[in-house]
């Protein structure tokens, strides 16, 4: 099935492009849908030369150890892009994306995309813009998992989900508009599933996690605080920071 026109306008690096050239690319296009639990690629697979796009769902991008220890990476939402080696590197997937819920993919052949970039050099621009911030994201948490105490990545976890993805205003706080269960939590940042639930119990004054996986920020400078390292997991008491 080919994208629509609002499909295509959907896609965050297209943004800017115009009518015309949402159209030219149309033809270029294919739309595919997955259901819950099915595996869009798996790591290590042979990917077409495309550009790859969530228009609706969630997808999941994690990678496997050898030991069968899984880590994820993000979760992707509406107008992401991913397989970034399918359109600059050897087209090999880096690793291996799920769907979390029904959703639908948007595809772009790559020769189509380079004509529209050869006139709009802003839409190389915005991909690059995306795949920087992702491997400084990846960079962060590489550190993080060497460095960093469990409870400050958590904290970063929620901040960087909260600023990346968005917040909803409610009676009891500001919201994540994402929702992430205790798993995604744990594989994200490098924990077990026990010990993100203790550390949400010890957070309860600051952080609310609710059935379902909504997360409520009751107290942004304290959550800042401990993404920063100034307050101590067990005492949560705020320490100066050693110079």
């Amino acid at each position: 099935m080919k994208a629509t026109i609002e499909q295509l306008a959907s896609i965050s690096v297209f943004t800017q492009l115009q009518f015309e050239q949402l159209a030219s690319l149309q033809p270029h296009t294919l739309v595919q849908t997955y259901q819950a639990g099915e595996i869009v690629s798996h790591e290590g697979d042979r990917l077409p030369p495309r550009l790859y796009a969530l228009i609706r769902g969630l997808l999941r991008v994690s990678k496997t150890a050898s030991s069968g220890k899984e880590t994820i990476l993000r979760t992707l939402t509406n107008g992401d892009i991913f397989a970034a080696p399918a359109l600059f590197g050897n087209g090999i997937a880096p690793a291996t994306v799920m769907a979390e819920s029904a959703s639908q993919l948007l595809m772009v052949d790559r020769e189509a995309l380079l004509a529209v970039i050869q006139a709009n050099p802003e839409v190389a621009l915005k991909m690059m813009a995306v795949l920087n911030q992702r491997l400084q994201q990846l960079h962060e948490m590489v550190h993080g998992l060497v460095s960093e105490r469990a409870i400050v990545r958590l904290a970063r976890l929620i901040q960087y989900s909260a600023i990346d993805q968005g917040t909803e205003t409610t009676e009891q706080g500001v919201c994540l508009t994402l929702r992430l269960s205790h798993y995604q939590i744990a594989r994200s940042i490098g924990i077990t599933y026990e010990e993100c639930v203790r550390f949400f119990k010890q957070l309860r004054s600051i952080v609310a996690y609710s059935r379902g996986g909504k997360i409520t920020i009751l107290d942004w400078g304290k959550l800042d605080a401990i993404a920063q390292g100034l307050i101590e997991p067990d005492s949560l008491a705020v320490t100066n920071r050693k110079k």
